[in-house]
């Protein structure tokens, strides 16, 4: 496979039957051997080279999903330098945020120049004057021959971004080697690129490329194994998601992982008849990953989608991180799913003790090959069904945080990652219960918020998988209350946003038994999420405070009568206030 990406681009371009396979909005394909993919990139490479671009600098890569981002990529790496992927505009009414957070990603990275798509760049003039940096386009570059450049497999090969769901995002520094252990892991250990018959496996994704899951999990093993990769943009999945059944059946597809919400989305808005001729009875591992996985989700998917031929076996929760390059453990492929049940009291006091009417939570697998992961407390490594610091070790992690010396430190020690994740060892399988930035701490107790958010999932008018709930001290009041902030669908009647708020409460007490104080209903996008989606809920609470979550046609918060009356009151008051 090669000791770079570089030389396995070189030895995939021997092949001019695989490649990768483009649909845009209309399903209409552009199919790009990996021959033409090295080609177009040397094209690239020397372009750089040209413009005084040499070994181990940063190169920023701001694209939509196509030609280009794999041309600007590859071309990058054919030149010695380092990628820096970044996520697009996507919201033009959010300019001001996507400048301040573009510079300061550049800055951190020590970007030394932009290569970006042609819209892409006449956007970019304050994320550009900000960071002192010329933006170019792939097919502007200077002419020339591309100059052999020997790169070791200990040189950085990726910088990517670390999701930032509770801080900053951070820069990734991934070498070479590190990303093609985790690349030989995917392929080898977990889903063998063995061929069935005269079909070669292939995979399919929407995910953006700026994300581990679709260029480190998606992109490298098609690169490596030499097959082929069908890609959708990830708006037109938003906007149709039924382009990804269809884009699966017709690539006959074995891989094609995505977030929770993503399954969620399909089984709410795909309907019967945009499901005409599509076989899924090839997908052979849908994984589930990047973001707490949800039973009912994976429950409703398979019923909504076998009689097209989806296997139960084919959902399979997964568990990774920007820091090892990308996965960390998998469930076991080719077996349903395993889901427990646990006390819910006990699990808030940090003990996992299964009860047949407690919380439900899935597991994300045992560790890969290659990979240990130990659940740590305060005093040391604790045994099975104790809650705590989740750590893994293994061939794929990070060289550290670019330029953040401490932050590494913190992360790394003695060659084990502390994930941030929370979570438990339950029969040799891992259990995640949250953050642990990000536990909400009421009445002394750990809760997880994903377990709150989706509750609500199903409240009529509410957007789906648009919910954050935090908890804080109000001022004046004896103990943490607890908010939770709701997004309403964009086609939500009148009558469905004013009910939103009770119905909400009533479907977070059903589920958890716990009691909002206050529900915030809110116009869609106006939460804030990292740049793979995620949302960042301690930034929401942030800007709640600060007066600044905000925007034409939110609702006043409702608070719950008679719950936790000393903090609602608190609540209210600093409500007013601050308005």
């Amino acid at each position: 496979m090669g000791e770079t990406l570089g030389e396995a681009l070189s030895l995939a371009s021997e092949s001019t039957r695989f490649g990768l396979r483009l649909l845009d909005r209309r399903e209409r394909e552009t199919f790009l051997t990996w021959q033409e993919v090295h080609a177009r990139a040397s094209g690239v490479a020397a372009g750089l080279q040209g413009l005084g671009i040499a070994p181990g600098q940063r190169v920023a890569l701001i694209f939509p999903t196509g030609p280009d981002f794999f041309s600007a990529f590859f071309g990058a790496l054919l030149a010695g330098a380092v990628p820096v992927p970044l996520y697009p505009p996507v919201r033009l009414g959010r300019m001001d945020a996507y400048h301040v957070r573009t510079a300061r990603m550049l800055a951190a990275a020590g970007a030394k120049l932009v290569l970006a798509d042609a819209r892409v760049r006449r956007v970019l003039g304050p994320t550009l004057e900000a960071s002192g940096l010329r933006a170019h386009g792939v097919g502007a570059l200077p002419q020339g021959t591309l100059r052999p450049v020997h790169t070791p497999p200990s040189a950085l090969g990726l910088v990517q971004f670390s999701s930032g769901t509770t801080v900053d995002p951070k820069p990734v520094a991934l070498s070479h080697r590190a990303l093609l252990a985790q690349t030989r892991t995917l392929l080898d250990g977990i889903f063998s690129v063995r061929d069935e018959g005269d079909v070669p496996r292939a995979g399919c994704s929407w995910l953006p490329l700026y994300h581990d899951m679709g260029l480190v999990g998606c992109v490298f093993p098609a690169l490596v194994a030499v097959r082929d990769l069908t890609l959708l943009p990830p708006e037109a999945f938003v906007a149709k998601p039924a382009l990804w059944l269809r884009a699966l059946s017709r690539s006959r597809a074995v891989v094609s992982p995505a977030p929770n919400f993503a399954y969620a989305l399909c089984v709410e808005r795909v309907r019967d008849d945009e499901l005409d001729g599509v076989d899924l009875s090839h997908w052979r591992m849908a994984l589930n990953g990047a973001e707490p996985v949800a039973p009912a989700t994976l429950r409703a998917f398979v019923q909504r989608f076998a009689p097209w031929g989806l296997r139960p076996e084919a959902l399979t929760p997964v568990y990774g991180l920007s820091e090892a390059a990308l996965a960390v453990s998998f469930s076991a492929p080719d077996q349903p799913f395993v889901a427990t049940r646990f006390d819910r009291e006990q699990l808030s006091l940090g003990t996992a003790e299964p009860d047949p009417n407690g919380v439900e939570l899935v597991s994300v697998g045992a560790p890969l090959p290659g990979f240990e992961i130990e659940v740590r407390g305060e005093q040391g490594t604790l045994p099975p069904d104790r809650t705590g610091r989740v750590w893994a070790r293994g061939p794929s992690l990070m060289e550290g945080y670019l330029g953040r010396d401490e932050a590494t430190r913190r992360a790394l020690v003695d060659g084990w990652l502390d994930t941030g994740d929370v979570g438990f060892l339950h029969d040799d399988q891992l259990y995640l219960t949250g953050r642990a930035k990000d536990l909400l701490i009421l009445r002394g107790r750990n809760h997880a918020p994903h377990e709150v958010e989706q509750a609500v999932d199903h409240v009529a008018g509410v957007r789906t998988g648009c919910a954050a709930a935090a908890s804080f001290l109000p001022e004046g009041a004896d103990h943490e209350a607890l908010l939770v902030f709701v997004e309403h669908a964009r086609d939500a009647t009148e009558d469905e946003r004013d009910a939103m708020p009770g119905l909400a409460a009533e479907a977070i007490l059903r589920r958890t038994s716990l009691r909002p104080d206050a529900v915030l209903v809110l116009p869609p996008g106006t939460l804030p999420r990292t740049s793979s989606g995620k949302i960042r809920r301690g930034e929401a609470l942030r800007r709640h405070l600060a007066g600044e979550l905000t925007s034409p046609g939110a609702v006043t918060p409702l608070l719950i009568a008679g719950v936790f009356a000393k903090s609602a009151a608190a609540y209210a008051r600093a409500w007013a206030r601050r308005r």
